[in-house]
Parts: C-alpha cells; sequence; structure tokens
C-alpha cells in the first residue's frame, strides 16, 4: 500500500492532474480553515467566561469592553507591563492600553507601515486604511513605522533585555494580514512566558488571523487559552498557558 501512495505521489508530480482544480484551490483552502475556525469556536465557546457568541450583528465598540474586562480580570491598571500593538492605523485601541494603564514603567510600541496595507486583504486593496501617525503625550509610548519584517528585528536588538524581562506583555494584534500576524507570532515566541496576554482584533478571519493562530500554536506547540471574545469571535483575547 505505501509503494503505491508513493509511486502516485511522484507519477501526480510528472503529469499533474491536480493544476484541473487550481482555478477552485483557494475556495478550497477557505473552506478548510473556515471549517477548522468553527470546530474551534464549538470546542471553547462554553469555556470563555467574556463572550457574546451568537450575536446577529456586530459592534465595534465593543472591543474596549474586551479590553476593560481583560484590565480587570488581570489588574493591569497598576501593573508595569510591555504593550506591543501591531497594527495601529489611528492609535485608537494604542491610546486606550496607554490611558487606562497608569505604571510609570510600562512602555507603549506600536508598529505600523502608516501607508496603508502592504497587500490585499478581502475587498480592501493595497495601500487602504492609511493614516497619520498618532499624536500623544505620553513618554511611555513610541511608534515604529514600516513593515514589521524590516522593522521588528531591529526592535528586538534594541530591547532584548525588556522582551527577556518577567514583565507582563500585552500584545495586540491587528495587522489583518496573514503574512503579518504570522511573521509577529514567530518572532514573538521566544519571549512569551506563561501569563502574557495576546489579543487578536479579526481572529474570525479564516484565511488570515485565524490561519495564522492555528499554524503558529501547532507548529510551535504554543498553549493559548481563551479568556475572552466579542463579536462572534472577531476580536479574541487569550492568555499564554
Amino acid at each position: 500500500m505505501l509503494k503505491a501512495i508513493k509511486f502516485f505521489k511522484d507519477l501526480f508530480l510528472f503529469v499533474p492532474v491536480s493544476l484541473v482544480i487550481q482555478p477552485i484551490a483557494r475556495y478550497l483552502a477557505f473552506i478548510y480553515y473556515y471549517n477548522l475556525l468553527v470546530r474551534w469556536i464549538y470546542k471553547n465557546k462554553k469555556g470563555i467566561a467574556y463572550n457574546d457568541f451568537y450575536s446577529p450583528f456586530r459592534d465595534y465598540h465593543k472591543r474596549s469592553t474586551l479590553y476593560q474586562y481583560i484590565l480587570d480580570q488581570y489588574n493591569l491598571s497598576q501593573q508595569q507591563v510591555l504593550y506591543m500593538e501591531f497594527g495601529v492605523a489611528s492609535g485608537v485601541s494604542f491610546k486606550w492600553w496607554l490611558q487606562n494603564n497608569q505604571h510609570s514603567s510600562s512602555a507603549f510600541f506600536g508598529f505600523d507601515t502608516f501607508e496603508g496595507l502592504p497587500e490585499d486583504w478581502g475587498v480592501y486593496r493595497k495601500g487602504d486604511m492609511s493614516s497619520q501617525i498618532p499624536q500623544i503625550d505620553d513618554q511611555r509610548g513610541h511608534f515604529i513605522k514600516g513593515l514589521f519584517q524590516d522593522t521588528f528585528l531591529g526592535f528586538v536588538e534594541q530591547n532584548i533585555e525588556q522582551l527577556k524581562s518577567p514583565t507582563q506583555k500585552v500584545i495586540h494584534l491587528d495587522a489583518d494580514l496573514y503574512t503579518a500576524t504570522a511573521f509577529v507570532l514567530s518572532q514573538l515566541y521566544p519571549y512569551l512566558r506563561k501569563g502574557d496576554l495576546i489579543l487578536f482584533d479579526e481572529f474570525n478571519v479564516a484565511m488570515h488571523e485565524f490561519k495564522a493562530f492555528h499554524e503558529f500554536t501547532t507548529n510551535f506547540q504554543v498553549n493559548l487559552q481563551p479568556v475572552a471574545a466579542v463579536n462572534n469571535f472577531y476580536q479574541t483575547a487569550f492568555v499564554v498557558a
């Protein structure tokens, strides 16, 4: 049986009949990851105390209630944190965390191209959602402009001790794209500690943030436990277990 499998695998490399379905391959991939997402939701929904599933309509402002729940649940308002946000845009969520954490030694870093999406994302085209670097008057906040793939390794070199420290990390992933999210998770892996928090802003987008989450937790064998979700898991928070 094994010899037959190997034979036909090699044969179909030589006679690539699988290319017949190439026009619909991406739709098949979407169905695969969408079903993984559905199975994940039904496996985990009952174990999440703060969860609005199912809601017929999304309310973007529910994000702030999720943030507040996390802030209160983990006593983050007065605790020193290392906050990193990937996909800052106009800075609404960045400013929220900056204002709601009062520890003087906390550090906040926001990463963004500030020139819009670097590639197409659904109905959005490359360059959409561009914004100016937000104006803040808090010296704890810093912005790093450019592609994550170009800027993050330099950031790591300059802040390695801070990343390795036991300071509570709050990581906000809001870059939308699979490529950006997968890269950030893979680079953060060596610095994650139990108790660190990871927030996804578009978690239930099957071929982007969810796919990056699924591959990261599978390939790196990282246990991320869901602790809160709003908008039918569009925004979902995890703790490193």
